[in-house]
Protein backbone atom coordinates (compact mmCIF):
# COMPACT_ATOMS: atom_id res chain seq x y z
CA UNK A 1 0.00 0.00 0.00
CA UNK A 2 1.19 3.40 -1.10
CA UNK A 3 0.38 6.88 0.50
CA UNK A 4 -1.00 9.40 -2.35
CA UNK A 5 1.54 12.95 -1.90
CA UNK A 6 0.48 16.12 -3.12
CA UNK A 7 3.12 19.04 -3.39
CA UNK A 8 2.32 23.02 -2.58
CA UNK A 9 5.54 24.20 -3.82
CA UNK A 10 6.46 22.38 -6.27
CA UNK A 11 9.51 23.91 -7.89
CA UNK A 12 12.46 24.92 -5.43
CA UNK A 13 13.40 22.09 -3.16
CA UNK A 14 10.46 19.87 -4.07
CA UNK A 15 11.58 19.20 -7.44
CA UNK A 16 15.43 19.44 -7.15
CA UNK A 17 15.00 16.53 -3.87
CA UNK A 18 12.11 15.76 -2.40
CA UNK A 19 10.75 14.51 -5.53
CA UNK A 20 12.72 13.14 -7.66
CA UNK A 21 15.18 11.09 -5.00
CA UNK A 22 12.57 10.79 -1.94
CA UNK A 23 8.39 10.54 -2.99
CA UNK A 24 9.14 9.03 -6.98
CA UNK A 25 11.69 6.67 -5.25
CA UNK A 26 9.51 5.82 -1.94
CA UNK A 27 8.48 2.17 -1.63
CA UNK A 28 5.33 3.42 0.17
CA UNK A 29 4.65 6.52 -1.67
CA UNK A 30 3.77 8.33 -5.07
CA UNK A 31 3.16 11.40 -6.42
CA UNK A 32 -0.59 11.90 -7.37
CA UNK A 33 -0.95 15.98 -7.65
CA UNK A 34 1.69 19.39 -7.61
CA UNK A 35 0.69 22.65 -7.37
CA UNK A 36 2.71 25.96 -7.70
CA UNK A 37 2.54 29.52 -8.79
CA UNK A 38 4.94 28.94 -11.49
CA UNK A 39 2.44 27.11 -14.20
CA UNK A 40 4.79 26.26 -16.50
CA UNK A 41 7.17 24.69 -13.78
CA UNK A 42 4.31 23.03 -12.30
CA UNK A 43 3.28 21.24 -15.05
CA UNK A 44 7.21 20.86 -16.36
CA UNK A 45 7.03 18.53 -12.82
CA UNK A 46 3.39 17.41 -13.25
CA UNK A 47 4.29 15.43 -16.78
CA UNK A 48 7.81 14.29 -15.73
CA UNK A 49 6.33 12.52 -12.35
CA UNK A 50 2.94 11.37 -13.93
CA UNK A 51 0.78 13.83 -11.58
CA UNK A 52 -2.01 16.14 -11.48
CA UNK A 53 -0.85 19.54 -12.17
CA UNK A 54 -3.27 21.46 -10.14
CA UNK A 55 -4.31 25.33 -11.04
CA UNK A 56 -5.07 25.83 -7.05
CA UNK A 57 -4.75 24.89 -3.82
CA UNK A 58 -7.80 23.75 -3.67
CA UNK A 59 -8.00 21.80 -6.64
CA UNK A 60 -5.21 20.27 -5.02
CA UNK A 61 -7.04 19.41 -2.16
CA UNK A 62 -9.67 17.64 -3.75
CA UNK A 63 -7.17 15.47 -6.01
CA UNK A 64 -7.17 12.69 -3.52
CA UNK A 65 -4.14 13.00 -2.37
CA UNK A 66 -3.80 12.02 1.88
CA UNK A 67 -0.57 13.42 2.80
CA UNK A 68 0.08 17.47 1.16
CA UNK A 69 3.95 18.12 1.31
CA UNK A 70 4.45 22.18 2.02
CA UNK A 71 7.66 23.24 0.47
CA UNK A 72 7.10 26.67 -0.12
CA UNK A 73 8.50 29.70 1.11
CA UNK A 74 8.34 29.46 5.02
CA UNK A 75 5.88 32.65 5.10
CA UNK A 76 3.35 30.96 3.16
CA UNK A 77 3.68 27.36 5.54
CA UNK A 78 0.92 28.38 8.63
CA UNK A 79 -1.68 28.96 6.07
CA UNK A 80 -1.34 26.56 3.54
CA UNK A 81 -0.71 23.96 6.23
CA UNK A 82 -3.53 24.91 8.04
CA UNK A 83 -5.96 24.83 4.90
CA UNK A 84 -4.52 20.97 4.48
CA UNK A 85 -5.45 19.81 8.18
CA UNK A 86 -8.86 21.50 7.92
CA UNK A 87 -9.20 19.17 4.50
CA UNK A 88 -8.30 16.07 6.46
CA UNK A 89 -4.89 15.54 4.98
CA UNK A 90 -1.48 14.50 6.75
CA UNK A 91 0.78 17.58 6.37
CA UNK A 92 4.92 16.94 5.56
CA UNK A 93 6.11 20.61 5.78
CA UNK A 94 9.84 21.90 4.93
CA UNK A 95 11.34 23.70 8.01
CA UNK A 96 11.03 26.48 9.35
CA UNK A 97 7.89 24.92 10.44
CA UNK A 98 6.36 28.66 10.38
CA UNK A 99 7.92 32.46 10.31
CA UNK A 100 7.51 32.03 14.55
CA UNK A 101 6.66 29.95 17.37
CA UNK A 102 2.73 31.53 17.43
CA UNK A 103 2.58 30.09 14.01
CA UNK A 104 4.34 26.90 14.86
CA UNK A 105 1.45 26.34 17.51
CA UNK A 106 -1.12 27.40 14.98
CA UNK A 107 -0.35 24.48 12.31
CA UNK A 108 0.05 22.05 15.66
CA UNK A 109 -3.10 22.58 17.13
CA UNK A 110 -4.70 22.44 13.66
CA UNK A 111 -3.31 19.50 12.99
CA UNK A 112 -4.08 17.94 16.34
CA UNK A 113 -7.95 19.58 16.07
CA UNK A 114 -8.20 17.48 12.31
CA UNK A 115 -6.36 13.96 13.51
CA UNK A 116 -4.21 14.40 11.05
CA UNK A 117 -0.10 13.71 11.25
CA UNK A 118 2.63 16.22 11.25
CA UNK A 119 5.92 15.54 9.71
CA UNK A 120 8.84 18.68 9.49
CA UNK A 121 11.60 18.18 6.90
CA UNK A 122 14.74 17.63 9.06
CA UNK A 123 16.15 15.38 6.91
CA UNK A 124 19.60 15.44 7.86
CA UNK A 125 18.44 12.92 10.54
CA UNK A 126 18.28 10.16 8.36
CA UNK A 127 21.46 10.51 6.87
CA UNK A 128 23.31 7.33 7.63
CA UNK A 129 26.97 8.54 8.70
CA UNK A 130 24.74 10.48 11.38
CA UNK A 131 22.91 7.63 12.54
CA UNK A 132 26.00 5.62 12.63
CA UNK A 133 27.38 8.62 14.68
CA UNK A 134 24.31 8.83 17.08
CA UNK A 135 25.07 5.25 17.69
CA UNK A 136 28.36 5.39 18.78
CA UNK A 137 27.38 8.52 21.36
CA UNK A 138 24.11 6.37 22.76
CA UNK A 139 26.37 3.41 23.62
CA UNK A 140 28.44 6.31 25.65
CA UNK A 141 31.97 5.36 23.67
CA UNK A 142 32.64 9.33 23.43
CA UNK A 143 32.57 9.22 27.45
CA UNK A 144 31.44 12.38 28.59
CA UNK A 145 30.21 14.88 26.22
CA UNK A 146 32.56 17.80 25.98
CA UNK A 147 31.78 19.42 22.78
CA UNK A 148 30.40 19.71 18.91
CA UNK A 149 30.33 21.51 16.05
CA UNK A 150 28.01 21.57 12.87
CA UNK A 151 29.19 23.62 9.75
CA UNK A 152 27.09 24.49 7.02
CA UNK A 153 28.03 27.29 4.20
CA UNK A 154 27.37 27.69 0.74
CA UNK A 155 27.88 30.80 -2.06
CA UNK A 156 24.26 32.47 -2.03
CA UNK A 157 24.78 35.73 -3.78
CA UNK A 158 21.82 38.47 -3.88
CA UNK A 159 19.22 37.12 -6.25
CA UNK A 160 16.06 38.56 -7.60
CA UNK A 161 13.38 37.72 -5.90
CA UNK A 162 15.09 35.14 -4.05
CA UNK A 163 12.82 33.99 -0.68
CA UNK A 164 15.60 33.33 1.16
CA UNK A 165 17.13 36.72 1.19
CA UNK A 166 14.05 38.27 2.36
CA UNK A 167 13.73 37.86 6.06
CA UNK A 168 9.76 38.72 5.26
CA UNK A 169 9.43 35.30 3.52
CA UNK A 170 12.01 32.99 5.37
CA UNK A 171 12.27 34.41 8.60
CA UNK A 172 15.88 35.43 8.50
CA UNK A 173 19.06 34.26 6.28
CA UNK A 174 21.56 31.78 6.61
CA UNK A 175 20.45 30.75 10.26
CA UNK A 176 17.31 29.91 10.09
CA UNK A 177 17.93 28.44 6.53
CA UNK A 178 20.87 26.34 7.17
CA UNK A 179 21.48 26.75 10.84
CA UNK A 180 18.40 25.97 12.16
CA UNK A 181 19.57 22.04 10.11
CA UNK A 182 22.91 22.44 12.39
CA UNK A 183 21.46 23.24 15.79
CA UNK A 184 18.61 19.61 15.07
CA UNK A 185 21.58 17.98 13.71
CA UNK A 186 23.52 18.44 17.24
CA UNK A 187 20.56 18.66 19.47
CA UNK A 188 20.09 14.54 18.15
CA UNK A 189 23.80 14.00 19.23
CA UNK A 190 24.18 15.96 22.74
CA UNK A 191 20.43 16.31 23.77
CA UNK A 192 18.25 19.90 24.42
CA UNK A 193 19.91 23.02 24.15
CA UNK A 194 19.97 25.15 27.83
CA UNK A 195 21.46 28.45 26.23
CA UNK A 196 22.96 30.37 23.70
CA UNK A 197 24.51 33.30 22.08
CA UNK A 198 24.37 33.85 18.72
CA UNK A 199 26.32 36.41 16.20
CA UNK A 200 24.27 37.44 12.85
CA UNK A 201 25.49 40.20 10.23
CA UNK A 202 25.85 40.78 6.34
CA UNK A 203 29.83 39.95 6.03
CA UNK A 204 29.88 40.07 2.14
CA UNK A 205 26.07 40.45 -0.02
CA UNK A 206 23.54 43.13 1.80
CA UNK A 207 20.83 41.78 1.32
CA UNK A 208 18.44 42.32 3.99
CA UNK A 209 18.54 38.56 5.97
CA UNK A 210 21.78 37.82 7.40
CA UNK A 211 24.87 36.04 5.32
CA UNK A 212 26.38 34.27 8.28
CA UNK A 213 25.60 33.24 11.45
CA UNK A 214 27.47 31.48 14.75
CA UNK A 215 26.15 30.61 17.13
CA UNK A 216 27.39 29.24 20.49
CA UNK A 217 25.25 26.96 22.93
CA UNK A 218 25.13 25.05 26.02
CA UNK A 219 23.59 22.32 26.05
CA UNK A 220 21.75 20.90 29.59
CA UNK A 221 24.19 17.79 30.15
CA UNK A 222 26.90 20.99 30.23
CA UNK A 223 28.71 20.27 27.04
CA UNK A 224 29.32 23.60 24.96
CA UNK A 225 28.35 23.74 21.07
CA UNK A 226 28.82 25.47 17.86
CA UNK A 227 27.17 26.05 14.90
CA UNK A 228 28.38 28.14 11.73
CA UNK A 229 26.36 28.82 8.83
CA UNK A 230 26.92 31.22 6.11
CA UNK A 231 25.91 31.93 2.72
CA UNK A 232 29.12 34.28 1.70
CA UNK A 233 31.58 31.30 1.38
CA UNK A 234 32.41 29.81 -1.69
CA UNK A 235 30.68 25.87 -2.03
CA UNK A 236 34.02 24.62 -2.81
CA UNK A 237 35.76 25.92 0.29
CA UNK A 238 33.42 25.25 2.92
CA UNK A 239 34.15 21.05 4.06
CA UNK A 240 30.78 21.58 5.98
CA UNK A 241 32.18 19.77 8.63
CA UNK A 242 30.63 17.75 11.61
CA UNK A 243 32.55 17.50 14.90
CA UNK A 244 31.43 15.47 18.21
CA UNK A 245 34.51 15.30 21.12
CA UNK A 246 34.42 13.39 24.36
CA UNK A 247 36.42 12.27 27.49
CA UNK A 248 37.17 9.35 25.36
CA UNK A 249 37.36 10.43 21.72
CA UNK A 250 35.69 11.92 19.08
CA UNK A 251 33.78 11.90 15.99
CA UNK A 252 35.08 13.92 12.50
CA UNK A 253 33.34 14.06 9.64
CA UNK A 254 33.53 16.25 6.04
CA UNK A 255 30.73 16.56 3.64
CA UNK A 256 28.30 14.71 5.33
CA UNK A 257 26.12 17.71 6.58
CA UNK A 258 23.85 18.52 3.82
CA UNK A 259 21.33 17.60 0.60
CA UNK A 260 23.64 14.32 -0.14
CA UNK A 261 24.36 10.76 1.16
CA UNK A 262 28.26 11.05 0.90
CA UNK A 263 30.54 12.01 3.12
CA UNK A 264 33.48 10.91 5.23
CA UNK A 265 33.32 10.28 9.22
CA UNK A 266 35.66 9.09 11.22
CA UNK A 267 36.06 7.61 15.01
CA UNK A 268 39.11 8.53 17.31
CA UNK A 269 38.94 6.15 20.49
CA UNK A 270 42.24 6.04 22.61
CA UNK A 271 42.72 4.04 25.45
CA UNK A 272 41.15 4.41 28.19
CA UNK A 273 42.74 5.84 31.09
CA UNK A 274 45.97 7.63 29.52
CA UNK A 275 48.06 9.96 32.10
CA UNK A 276 49.11 13.31 30.85
CA UNK A 277 50.90 13.59 28.36
CA UNK A 278 53.21 16.81 28.83
CA UNK A 279 54.32 16.50 25.29
CA UNK A 280 51.16 16.14 23.65
CA UNK A 281 51.78 13.49 21.31
CA UNK A 282 48.90 13.21 18.39
CA UNK A 283 49.16 9.53 17.41
CA UNK A 284 47.19 7.57 14.87
CA UNK A 285 46.17 4.50 16.59
CA UNK A 286 42.53 3.55 17.77
CA UNK A 287 41.05 5.17 14.30
CA UNK A 288 37.40 3.52 13.17
CA UNK A 289 36.66 4.67 9.78
CA UNK A 290 32.99 4.60 9.40
CA UNK A 291 31.34 3.42 6.65
CA UNK A 292 27.98 2.84 6.65
CA UNK A 293 25.61 1.92 3.11
CA UNK A 294 24.76 5.08 2.10
CA UNK A 295 20.81 6.67 2.40
CA UNK A 296 19.17 8.66 0.46
CA UNK A 297 17.68 10.85 3.22
CA UNK A 298 14.54 12.41 1.00
CA UNK A 299 13.55 8.94 0.48
CA UNK A 300 14.32 8.52 4.07
CA UNK A 301 11.86 11.08 5.57
CA UNK A 302 9.30 10.22 3.36
CA UNK A 303 9.18 6.88 4.24
CA UNK A 304 9.05 7.39 7.36
CA UNK A 305 6.35 9.77 7.56
CA UNK A 306 4.62 7.62 5.29
CA UNK A 307 5.08 4.49 7.49
CA UNK A 308 3.50 6.00 10.13
CA UNK A 309 0.20 7.47 8.17
CA UNK A 310 0.06 3.82 6.92
CA UNK A 311 0.82 1.96 10.37
CA UNK A 312 -0.32 4.91 12.44
CA UNK A 313 2.43 5.57 14.52
CA UNK A 314 4.14 8.88 15.33
CA UNK A 315 5.92 10.93 13.32
CA UNK A 316 9.80 10.75 13.70
CA UNK A 317 10.19 14.12 13.61
CA UNK A 318 7.45 16.09 14.15
CA UNK A 319 5.55 18.97 15.75
CA UNK A 320 7.55 18.62 19.23
CA UNK A 321 11.06 19.01 16.08
CA UNK A 322 9.24 21.74 15.00
CA UNK A 323 8.19 23.47 17.83
CA UNK A 324 11.49 22.92 19.75
CA UNK A 325 13.52 24.29 16.87
CA UNK A 326 11.23 27.48 16.67
CA UNK A 327 12.33 28.28 20.00
CA UNK A 328 15.72 27.59 19.61
CA UNK A 329 15.84 30.03 16.59
CA UNK A 330 13.95 32.51 18.17
CA UNK A 331 16.21 32.70 21.09
CA UNK A 332 18.97 32.63 18.79
CA UNK A 333 17.79 35.82 16.84
CA UNK A 334 17.34 37.91 20.19
CA UNK A 335 20.71 37.11 21.45
CA UNK A 336 21.92 38.49 18.02
CA UNK A 337 19.54 41.59 18.58
CA UNK A 338 20.14 42.21 22.31
CA UNK A 339 24.03 40.84 22.56
CA UNK A 340 23.01 38.81 25.27
CA UNK A 341 22.76 35.43 26.48
CA UNK A 342 18.96 33.85 25.91
CA UNK A 343 18.03 31.03 27.89
CA UNK A 344 15.47 28.09 26.37
CA UNK A 345 12.44 26.77 28.53
CA UNK A 346 13.22 23.94 30.52
CA UNK A 347 9.54 22.12 29.88
CA UNK A 348 10.58 20.39 26.44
Amino acid sequence: MKTKWGVIGSGGIASRRTIPEGVAKASNAELTAVYDVDEEANLRVAEKFGAQACASEEELLASGCDIVYIATPANLHCGQAIHAAHAGKHVFCEKPLGLSIEESQRIIDACAKYSVKLGVGFMMRFHSYHQAALKIVREGRLGTLVLARAQLSCWYPPIAGAWRQNPQQGGGGSLIDMGGHCIDLLEMFFGPIRKVSCFIGNSVHNYASEDSAVVLMEFRNGAKGIVDACFCIPDDSSKNRLELYGSSGSILAEGTIGQGEAGEMTAILPDANLDYDAQQMRREGNILRIQPLPVNTYRAEIEAFSSAVLDGGESLVGAAAGLWSQKVLAACYESARTGLAVELPESE
